[in-house]
C-alpha cells in the first residue's frame, strides 16, 4: 500500500511539474518574444532611420531563407534528449548544438540516464543550467573584466585592424567545427563550389542578387546535396561513454 501511494505522488508531482513547466515556459518565451522586438520596433515607429516595411521584409526573407529548414529540424531533433523543460531552456539561452546539448548528453551518458525518461530530463535540465551558469560567469570574468582591461591598452590603431577581422575570423572557425562534426566531405565540396560561382559569377552577372546571395547559396547548396549526397551506408552513429 506504501508503494502504491508513493507511486501516486510521484506521478502526481511529476504531472504538476509538466503543467508548471509548460505554463511558465510559454509565459517566459512570450515575454522574451516581445522584448527582443521591442527595440527594433521603437526605433522604427519612432525614429527617422528610413527604415522601410521592403526593407524589413527583405532582411526577414534573406534570414528565413537561410535558417527556415532549422526552425523545424532543431525543435524535432533536440526534444527527444531535452524534453520539454530543458527545451524552453535551450531556445531561451541558444547556442544549442555547441554547448547545451553536448552539456545534456554528457550529463546522461556520467549518470546512465537514457534520452526520454524523466532522469534523461532532469539531468538534461540540471547540466543546462550549469551550463548557462558557467557561461555567465565566463563573460563576466573573462570578458567584461579582462577584455576590457585589455582593450583599454591596446593602441587604438590595432583595435581598428582588429575589428577588420574579428567577423571572418568567428566565421570561420564555425564553418570548420561544422565540416568537422558533419563529416560530410562531398556536401563540403557542393557548399564551397556553389558559394565561388554565387559570389563571383552569378552576383557579378546579376547585382540585384548581393543582398540575397546567402540565401541562394543555402537553397542551392540543400538541394544539390539531397540529389548528389551518397547513397551507400550511412556510418554507425557516435555513442557516448562513462
Amino acid at each position: 500500500m506504501a508503494t502504491a501511494d508513493t507511486a501516486a505522488t510521484t506521478s502526481g508531482s511529476l504531472a504538476e511539474f509538466d503543467r508548471t513547466t509548460s505554463r511558465w515556459g510559454q509565459a517566459t518565451m512570450g515575454a522574451a518574444l516581445l522584448l527582443s522586438l521591442a527595440a527594433p520596433i521603437y526605433l522604427v515607429l519612432t525614429t527617422d532611420l528610413g527604415i522601410t516595411a521592403g526593407m524589413i521584409w527583405t532582411a526577414y526573407l534573406a534570414v528565413a531563407a537561410a535558417f527556415f529548414v532549422l526552425w523545424f529540424v532543431e525543435p524535432i531533433t533536440y526534444y527527444p534528449v531535452l524534453g520539454p523543460a530543458a527545451m524552453y531552456q535551450a531556445f531561451m539561452i541558444g547556442n544549442i548544438a555547441n554547448k547545451l546539448l553536448p552539456s545534456a548528453l554528457v550529463a546522461q551518458a556520467t549518470i546512465g540516464a537514457k534520452a526520454g525518461t524523466k532522469r534523461g530530463e532532469f539531468s538534461a535540465l540540471m547540466a543546462i543550467c550549469g551550463a548557462a551558469m558557467v557561461h555567465v560567469l565566463s563573460m563576466i570574468f573573462f570578458v567584461g573584466i579582462l577584455g576590457t582591461w585589455l582593450v583599454s591598452i591596446i593602441p587604438t590603431d590595432i583595435v581598428d585592424v582588429a575589428r577588420l577581422y574579428i567577423f571572418p575570423s568567428i566565421i570561420g572557425a564555425v564553418l570548420v567545427q561544422l565540416i568537422v562534426t558533419m563529416r560530410q566531405p562531398r556536401v563540403t565540396v557542393i557548399a564551397v563550389v556553389v558559394a565561388v560561382l554565387v559570389l563571383f559569377v552569378l552576383v557579378p552577372a546579376v547585382p540585384a542578387l548581393a543582398k540575397p546571395a546567402t540565401g541562394v547559396v543555402v537553397l542551392i547548396t540543400a538541394v544539390l546535396a539531397w540529389f548528389l549526397r551518397s547513397r551507400g551506408k550511412t556510418a554507425a552513429p557516435t555513442t557516448l561513454v562513462n
